[in-house]
């Protein structure tokens, strides 16, 4: 048993969604850094009231990739092309890692 995973009684919880479904703590750990960085560009889409043109444009990727990213298609984005986006919206990505429980 890893430690994102807590058994109470006959039920199993998980610290995370990802911890949930993915295979490893690995891939649960990468899922949990793409989505943020994604929430982050959406939400940075939605307060600034940009369409999926423009919000293409500003982050120097085509308006299908917007779609896919407003649809929550994680699958489709590596990290590092998720903070060059944010880089090109003039958003600064900051980082705090933590010694794992």
């Amino acid at each position: 048993m890893t430690a994102r995973i807590k058994t109470v009684g006959k039920q199993t919880r998980y610290n995370s969604i990802w911890d949930a479904i993915e295979d490893t703590p690995t891939q649960a750990e990468n899922m949990k850094l793409r989505s943020s960085l994604m929430l982050a560009l959406k939400n940075h889409i939605a307060k600034e009231g940009l369409t999926q043109s423009k919000a293409a444009k500003l982050f120097g990727v085509t308006q299908p990739r917007i779609s896919d990213l407003m649809r929550g298609r994680i699958d489709l984005f590596a990290i590092d092309t998720l903070v060059n986006m944010l880089t090109a919206a003039g958003l600064r990505v900051e980082l705090h890692i933590a010694k794992a429980a």
